[in-house]
């Protein structure tokens, strides 16, 4: 990430921190209005013809980048929905609610059957209870793991599904949105 006196072009496009377009300029006179503002010029898009820049606070920046990076690749933390193979169907109802929180809070949620006793013969009652939530939440989630036993339990594991682009959009994105803009002006 070039910024000030790094960035090698010698012609720019400056966009402002709010997005607005400034024009073509020199490098040099685009680095003495970002000074005059007292922020830096920054390069946001060095493939394009001419590159693009913006005048932003380089820390702030900086900082906003990283965590929305950091963010990506967290993707979400595991968590854990318990089941006993005789489950009452509001006890159901109640944890399937719960998921779906989980899930539309970006979490994926690992659900767990547990086989207590002689449960474990009846293997097809968890498979059953599996398929009944994969089917209760496949609107909002993808299955990561299919059932798979492990000891005296089963377990399946589900990701939240693709958001929609309008809902990525808002969380964001809108930096990215604006060097598409400044690139297809160009």
């Amino acid at each position: 990430m070039r910024r000030n006196e790094r960035i090698r072009a010698d012609t720019v496009r400056v966009v402002s921190e709010k997005g607005e377009q400034l024009g073509i300029m020199s490098r040099d006179e685009a680095i003495s209005l970002a000074h005059s503002q007292g922020k830096d010029l920054v390069e946001v898009a060095p493939q394009a013809q001419p590159v693009v820049c913006k005048i932003v606070d380089f820390g702030k920046y900086r900082y906003r980048r990283e965590k929305r990076e950091k963010k990506q690749k967290k993707g979400g933390k595991l968590k854990e929905m318990r089941f006993t193979t005789k489950i009452d169907k509001h006890d159901l109802e109640t944890k399937l609610r719960r998921i779906s929180e989980f899930l539309k809070d970006e979490n994926k949620v690992r659900i767990t059957v547990i086989f207590r006793g002689r449960e474990i013969v009846h293997m097809e009652l968890g498979r059953q209870l599996l398929q009944r939530l994969k089917e209760a939440t496949a609107e909002i989630a993808r299955v990561d793991m299919e059932p798979r036993v492990r000891g005296r339990s089963l377990q399946m594991v589900l990701v939240p599904a693709a958001r929609p682009a309008a809902q990525a959009a808002k969380q964001g994105k809108r930096e990215d949105e604006e060097v598409q803009h400044a690139q297809s002006a160009s």
